[in-house]
């Protein structure tokens, strides 16, 4: 089994103090039951019984199905379940139960349960909104750069702190980065098992796991759609034009899209705007959720993009790390949100974290080896826009060294992300 340790360990312990049910959601092999089986001392440190059962096992599915309370009442101690969104009956049960324990078991019921499951179930209010107050909701995606290599995990930190010192790339070249930030089965894979592997994965999940979830008239066209997905990576997202690129009209190709970001396979990065004295885009832009997904959906070799089609590479770029400031969020103790700006006139930059206390930090793509100040314009737009608000910004570019560019501006290699 798979044990490479897995950074937000620390934050799913803290939650099972305080709450008591915790949902770790995420895709389907991004390591959730390996994670939450071979570390069960590191997330109890307290120790006590800890039950294992699966919904995907028809038996456990089908008794919790039929009895949910009973099904839960059978187990003393902690109770891990896995998958659990394939029984939506749990949720409301899971109320009435936690409820009861509040009264009679008040000293215990914190970390009672620990849910684990491949949909996001804030997508479905009808099974989130029973526990609301009684749940924390956390995501493991698949690997990032720094998990893969044995990296600590603090370039987010680093950068919103602009401590560039002692910086390296740790052996790794930004190919190499890309590959290994990727699901924990394929992080090591040559491209040929990868893609193997991807053909299956990508046919369970639209094929089986969707139909558990939604009964979709025209599922056939799901693969379609994540195809033109991945052709529009890092695109402001037009709703209209993907439906009917897919055979869709608006509103069902809407509806479709989402499907699939309920099953992580795709994200959005949400604008950002303020009422200020400049008119500001408002749509979101999408991402996949896997790069090395990206370059299966799109038949694409990673190296010779790289190579050959310096643009073509420039999204994928993006998407890797529209991706790893993602996961880099899903763990950190920052509070940061995730954003793009751009305004109607076309100047952007590609993306913004924003504290709870309004401050603004800005990052700008770079696939080349060197920057010049140019590649500042949309930073320094933003700086100028919230002068009181704005904290730095860097030119992530694919050179050896950071390098300032004025008060709190920087260029800074890649590898800032997998410290």
């Amino acid at each position: 089994m798979q044990t490479t340790p897995r950074f937000i360990t620390n934050k799913l312990t803290n939650a099972l103090k305080i709450s008591p049910v915790v949902f770790l959601n995420g895709a389907r092999q991004s390591g959730k039951s390996t994670l939450v089986q071979s570390r069960t001392e590191e997330i109890w440190p307290g120790g006590g019984l800890v039950n294992y059962v699966t919904f995907d096992r028809p038996t456990q599915m089908a008794a919790a199905s039929a009895a949910p309370e009973a099904f839960l009442s059978a187990f003393d101690g902690h109770l891990i379940i896995d998958e659990v969104q394939m029984v939506p009956e749990l949720f409301r049960t899971l109320k009435v139960v936690v409820d009861e324990l509040r009264i009679s078991d008040k000293a215990n019921i914190n970390g009672k349960y620990l849910l684990t499951g491949s949909a996001n179930i804030l997508a479905l209010p009808k099974l989130a909104d029973p526990l609301v107050g009684r749940m924390t909701i956390l995501t493991l995606y698949p690997f990032c750069t720094a998990e893969s290599s044995g990296g600590k995990g603090d370039g987010l930190e680093r950068l919103l702190k602009m401590d560039f010192s002692g910086i390296d790339n740790r052996g790794l070249n930004l190919i190499d980065a890309i590959k290994i930030a990727s699901y924990p089965e394929t992080a090591t894979m040559d491209t040929s098992s990868r893609n193997i592997w991807f053909d299956g994965y990508v046919s369970t999940i639209l094929q089986r796991d969707v139909k558990l979830l939604a009964d979709l008239e025209k599922i056939s066209v799901l693969p379609n759609l994540l195809r033109i997905l991945a052709s529009r990576a890092g695109n402001l997202i037009n709703d209209a034009d993907i439906a009917r690129d897919a055979g869709l009209n608006a509103v069902t190709g809407k509806f479709y899209r989402n499907i699939l970001k309920m099953m992580f396979l795709n994200f959005d990065v949400e604008p950002w705007f303020r009422n200020i004295n400049k008119r500001l885009v408002k749509s979101a832009k999408n991402y996949l959720s896997d790069t090395m997904m990206l370059c299966y959906m799109l038949d694409l070799n990673l190296e010779d993009i790289y190579k050959n089609k310096p643009d073509l590479f420039g999204h994928v770029l993006e998407n890797y790390v529209a991706t790893e400031l993602t996961k880099l969020l899903s763990f950190s103790e920052t509070k940061a949100k995730l954003f793009h700006m751009r305004t109607s006139d076309g100047k952007e930059v590609d993306f913004l974290l924003e504290q709870p206390d309004g401050s603004v930090f800005a990052i700008e793509v770079k696939k080349s080896d060197s920057v010049d100040i140019h590649d500042f314009k949309g930073i320094k737009l933003l700086a100028e826009m919230i002068p009181e608000h704005f904290t730095g910004g860097v030119v992530l570019y694919s050179g050896k060294e950071a390098v300032p560019f004025g008060k709190n501006l920087w260029a800074v290699p890649y590898h800032i992300l997998w410290q």
